[in-house]
């Protein structure tokens, strides 16, 4: 509902492929369990396989790696683990405690926006009497729940001991962007605990999937509710994943007298202005910024962004979390000291997508005489270290700026392949493209259509760079005759993969 900040001293534990992170000192009792009683007989350690994509040079495969991580028996052959865990598996192996023979496993549904996944074992026989673990609901403040996974430092499972500390709305740092209810608890969740089941009474309330990596708060792990697992487990339901919706909005709290007098705002502690509306999002056509929204659902919305929903005070965007794709909300807003009460459709707001880390996607890219074209996302910025200033703005400001309005998918001239073709033309790289020939490029398809469609009466190829006054010029005889050398030269295999092939 409302754009957040990745805090940075959030981390995920045991994603497949990451290095381990140094085990951090105990306060809880973490010890060998002894299963002969079963109430944890359910719980399974997954080893994985991982390909990483390569975002700097796309064609290639990509880097292997490898890691390992916890998941927990919730149906007939079903396990539940973090998306974290799984994400880019070429190889997923199933273990328990008690039959320590590898079983090779896949991926049924993996929901990234809140690092949630089900696995399930190509052979499920071995796992027909296993115990099933049944969910609670939401513990409460200050008792006692216990972490149990496979954490490094030993093959067997273990156990950890903690109090619940806070509840609250965070960033889950899987995607990097979506913001969901999580339960803080004081005690270390190592890695190698990810996707592991939080108990309380013998009955899961929670996933281990976060820990905080910073120095000025030490035995701090995070757990993901079972409300947002039930989403997850409800949303597929019928075979597929839709992904969570959004109104795309931001907010600002209206806690100053002034600031309600000139809202025409009462002093009921009831309001909160908009300050944002995404026009491609649920609001869209609405809410307008500057209305005072006071409901959502008939559940009154508190001036500091609060709602009271099943008895809790939560974040408004709660009442939003529960629903799914094509569901209705009800809204009620003030507009220049008119109130309004209006129905919305919900649905997902892709943009949010493309500032997340994304996984289980082969990069795409379009090769033409050594310049390398690529869609703008996340993962694009991080592999490349982008520097440049107008990259940076676009990137920074897709959604603020509502530039994805005219570019859906930014493009970036990423490389330069040196070539004498396109000589002295390596100080272009990582620039916005704006324009082929004329036609304006929206997406990486643009790209490849500008190239195809070219007048061939025309003897230059000419690529306009956002906010650089000199274009790139290529010779289009020079560059066409150039291209298949440069392919071979570069170990390039296919000079495409715009991702509709």
């Amino acid at each position: 509902m409302k754009p957040r900040l990745l805090l940075p001293v959030l981390a995920l534990l045991c994603g497949a492929g990451l290095t381990p992170a140094p085990a951090q000192e105990n306060s809880g009792a973490s010890q060998a369990i002894d299963l002969s009683s079963g109430d944890w007989e359910g719980v399974v350690n997954i080893d994985v396989s991982v390909l990483f994509p390569d975002f700097r040079e796309p064609w290639n495969a990509g880097a292997p790696s490898s890691g390992s991580g916890t998941g927990f028996m919730i149906g007939k052959n079903r396990f539940l683990t973090n998306a974290h865990v799984v994400s880019n598996a070429t190889k997923l192996v199933i273990r328990t405690t008690n039959d320590p023979r590898p079983h090779p496993a896949r991926v049924v549904f993996v929901a990234h926006d809140c690092d949630l996944a089900i696995i399930e074992a190509e052979d499920g026989a071995p796992f027909e009497k296993m115990k099933q673990l049944t969910f609670g609901g939401i513990p409460k403040l200050n008792t006692e729940v216990i972490a149990v996974g496979y954490p490094i430092g030993g093959e067997r499972i273990s156990v950890t001991r903690g109090v619940v500390s806070r509840i609250d709305f965070n960033t889950y740092s899987h995607s990097e962007v979506d913001s969901h209810l999580s339960i803080q608890v004081d005690a270390a969740i190592n890695p190698g605990n990810s996707g592991g089941p939080v108990l309380q009474n013998g009955k899961v309330v929670g996933v281990a999937f976060q820990g905080y990596s910073g120095r000025v708060a030490q035995n701090v792990g995070y757990m993901i509710p079972v409300p947002v697992i039930q989403r997850f487990l409800k949303d597929v339901e019928d075979g597929k994943y839709d992904y969570y919706v959004d109104l795309a909005i931001t907010d600002f709290p209206v806690e100053n007298s002034a600031q309600k007098k000139a809202l025409n705002i009462s002093d009921d502690g009831v309001g909160v202005m908009v300050a944002e509306v995404e026009p491609a999002g649920s609001a869209g056509g609405t809410l307008q910024r500057g209305d005072v929204l006071l409901a959502l659902d008939d559940n009154p919305v508190l001036n500091n962004g609060l709602i009271r929903f099943e008895g809790e005070l939560m974040d408004m965007s709660e009442v939003v979390e529960r629903k799914f794709a094509g569901d209705k909300l009800k809204v009620a807003f003030m507009r220049q000291g008119k109130k309004f009460e209006k129905e919305v459709e919900l649905k997902r707001f892709a943009p949010y997508v493309k500032l997340g880390s994304q996984y289980n996607m082969r990069p795409r890219y379009l090769v033409y005489a050594g310049l390398v074209f690529q869609p703008m996302d996340r993962n694009l910025i991080d592999a490349h270290g982008v520097r440049d200033p107008v990259a940076s703005y676009v990137f920074d400001n897709y959604l603020t700026d509502k530039l994805y309005v005219e570019r859906p998918e930014p493009v970036m001239l990423t490389t330069v392949l040196s070539d004498e073709v396109n000589a002295h033309l390596t100080v272009y790289a990582q620039s916005v493209v704006d324009e082929i020939n004329g036609v304006k490029i929206r997406e990486l398809n643009d790209v490849a259509e500008a190239l195809k469609k070219q007048d061939k009466k025309k003897d230059f190829v000419v690529i306009t760079l956002l906010e650089k006054g000199r274009p790139v010029v290529l010779k289009r005889d020079l560059a066409d005759a150039a291209h298949p050398h440069i392919m071979q030269t570069y170990g390039i295999p296919a000079d495409s993969y715009l991702g509709n092939e």
